[in-house]
């Protein structure tokens, strides 16, 4: 024996119409209105703390470049006090064969001494 409490029928759905709901559609585009100004502000200010964060990485690049080259401009001029120093250049001099001259074959400009 076969009992049911519902009881079922073949469903018509060729008079079914589907109609727009206009007050949902204003509804959403006024939330689209209240929120397309705070989603651009939100991602202004994120666009902004991204370009400060890579503008500090650039920042500290620099600063380790100009460091470097501190540091070789440095040891460039200690390079170049100690080869324009007098005993690199006496030393080079007696390499080549040269010798200091005589005190009398020196020649002094006019006030210079």
């Amino acid at each position: 024996m076969r009992t049911s409490y519902v009881v079922r029928r073949p469903v018509d759905n060729r008079y079914l119409v589907r109609e727009r709901d206009r007050r949902r559609l204003r509804e959403l585009g006024w939330v689209l209105l209240a929120a397309v100004p705070v989603a651009l502000v939100l991602i202004g200010y994120v666009w902004v703390n991204l370009e400060l964060l890579r503008c500090g990485y650039r920042i500290h690049d620099l600063e380790g470049r100009l460091q470097e080259q501190r540091r070789a401009l440095s040891i460039l001029e200690l390079e170049e006090a100690y080869l324009t120093g007098a005993a690199p250049l006496a030393r080079r001099g007696a390499e080549l064969g040269l010798a200091p001259p005589d005190a009398g074959r020196l020649l002094y400009a006019e006030g210079s001494r």
